[in-house]
């Protein structure tokens, strides 16, 4: 298995992973302007670029997700509650759904809180274990820090939709599971994030606060303290969803 992390300028995290013996791979959260460095890394792998995914449609960033599938000739993925909302095709992810790309396994769990459609990705390596090795936690998650709930609903609803997902879904993994989020510390996304790009579960456990607050101090507390929305945030949302100018 090959694991690639790749950060912007603004804290945004973008991955590409995949069986190098079977030659597939798989790419996630790509921003737009970064397609020739996917397409580069998977030739110098000798791999074919299978599934791109984002986990979610982005409003901090333009997406780079289905101009490199178009590019790559491979399926652009969303969570299936986006098959109505964007303006061209996709092949819609469902919960508990499985992505086979040769040794490597990409299963995927539906975590709604940051916005509806947001998913997180199961990693698994079958010549290892058929156990998940890694999580890719999107927005849902981050290194000291949980996704901003007011990008795709009432700040409330949401909030507790994320508490849910979290409690619901994530925090009853395994506490050695790497986490791999969609951003470090730079993004707007959410608040207080670290500059490190990966942790475990375990850890996160014990010291991101968010994570071990009741439901209703949870939704107070991440309601009471949300950041400035991002940039141009309906243009950006907008442009991913494939609207015309």
């Amino acid at each position: 298995m090959f694991f690639k992390q790749r950060g912007s300028t603004d804290g945004t995290l973008s991955y590409f992973y995949g069986c190098g013996g079977k030659g597939f791979a798989v790419a996630v959260d790509v921003v737009a302007g970064d397609e020739q460095w996917f397409l580069s890394e998977a030739q110098k792998a000798a791999v074919r670029i299978s599934f791109v995914i984002d986990t979610h449609i982005h409003a901090d960033h333009l997406s780079g997700g289905k101009a490199l599938a178009t590019l790559a000739d491979a399926p652009y993925c969303l969570h299936e509650g986006d098959v109505n909302q964007v303006h061209f095709p996709i092949r819609a992810l469902k919960d508990g759904g499985v992505l086979e790309t040769g040794n490597v396994l990409t299963q995927v769990l539906y975590t709604p809180g940051h916005t509806m459609d947001s998913v997180c990705l199961l990693v698994s390596d079958m010549r290892r274990s058929p156990d998940p090795w890694f999580a890719l936690t999107g927005d849902t998650v981050f290194v000291s820090g949980v996704g901003r709930p007011d990008l795709g609903g009432t700040p409330e609803e949401m909030a507790g939709k994320l508490y849910d997902s979290l409690h619901q879904k994530l925090l009853t993994l395994p506490d050695d599971l790497e986490i791999f989020p969609g951003h470090a510390a730079g993004s707007v996304c959410g608040a207080g994030l670290s500059g490190k790009p990966s942790s475990t579960l375990g850890f996160e456990k014990r010291w991101d606060p968010y994570l071990s607050m009741d439901r209703a101090t949870f939704v107070r507390e991440l309601t009471a303290n949300i950041p400035e929305k991002p940039a141009e945030m309906m243009r950006i949302v907008a442009a991913n969803l494939g609207k015309a100018a």
